[in-house]
């Protein structure tokens, strides 16, 4: 399977460095993935958050991913945090592993960016 190794190369080459977290302070090491934001073309995710200074649009994002960091198995409080700006984080609203032929090849995800 020498594609499954040229598409993880080619997430940790160009992908974003970022890690999973959960609440009890478990962090993976940093990985590449991929995130971009969801074009809207319908009103699905137009929504946002009242917050004390104001309204928030929160973004949602695709995010693809490695599947040794399998997002489908890390429980429901789980976030994605950019190494770059630790601010920078991402709940998952919905999550899936890709497979090609037998194997899994990536991990398919909606995220949101976390309003605090």
């Amino acid at each position: 399977m020498n594609e499954l190794c040229e598409i993880r190369s080619i997430m940790e080459r160009f992908g974003r460095q970022v890690r999973l977290c959960l609440p009890d302070g478990w962090q993976s090491e940093h990985f590449g993935a991929f995130l971009q934001p969801l074009r809207y073309k319908n009103k699905m995710y137009l929504g946002g958050v009242n917050t004390r200074i104001g309204f928030n649009r929160e973004g949602y994002y695709l995010y693809l991913g490695p599947p040794g960091h399998d997002l489908t198995k890390l429980g429901r409080d789980l976030w994605i945090q950019a190494a770059m700006d630790p601010d920078e984080k991402y709940t998952v609203d919905r999550a899936e592993v890709v497979h090609f032929g037998d194997a899994p090849s990536h991990i398919w995800a909606i995220v949101r960016s976390m309003v605090e």
